[in-house]
């Protein structure tokens, strides 16, 4: 029971000393799982505070187990390609971001942090929406769901849609 209460203590001063989004000059870097339609794969991102709720940054994600017809591609009795494999182009995507801090706001806790925010990426314009709790001054947990609002190509084969769908972010938050 002493160690339970010890515990308990240690992670409620932790608690106290967090805060997720300090303002102009704050830097962010976030890393996790991106997952989407037909694959899986990792998300970095980097987050730089220009004012007291905007920040800019850069994010990459790139599809590491993809779907089984999208890794080997498919072919009809007569041998013709009927779905292109996903080559590293298809499974690779950059994207320039700019984000609007709202965690403080929404008053809701200082160790949370809210940021809707828009992207230009290597395969389309698009739309996010993050939250980040941090748990020491330098330590969070992220999440963020990310869409394409325009594509910039019509008529994509399913190993185009890798990275230019809905897809989620979830992994740990660093502040820098």
């Amino acid at each position: 029971m002493k160690k339970l209460l010890v515990i308990a203590a240690i992670l409620t001063v932790s608690f106290a000393n967090a805060q997720a989004f300090s303002g102009k000059g704050d830097q962010k870097f976030q890393v996790g799982a991106n997952f989407q339609a037909h694959a899986t794969g990792l998300n970095v991102s980097y987050d730089y505070g220009l004012g007291e709720n905007i920040s800019i940054g850069i994010s990459s994600s790139y599809a590491l187990g993809i779907s089984g017809d999208l890794q080997d591609g498919v072919k009809d009795p007569f041998g013709n390609t009927v779905l292109e494999k996903a080559g590293f182009d298809d499974r690779f995507d950059l994207k320039a971001r700019f984000n609007a801090n709202i965690g403080n706001v929404l008053k809701i806790d200082d160790n949370f942090d809210l940021y809707p925010g828009l992207s230009f990426s290597l395969k389309n314009f698009g739309g996010h929406v993050g939250a980040r709790y941090f748990f020491t001054s330098g330590f969070g947990i992220y999440t963020e769901a990310q869409f394409p609002i325009a594509k910039y190509k019509d008529n994509l084969t399913p190993a185009q849609e890798l990275n230019n769908q809905f897809s989620m972010n979830l992994g740990a938050v660093f502040n820098l």
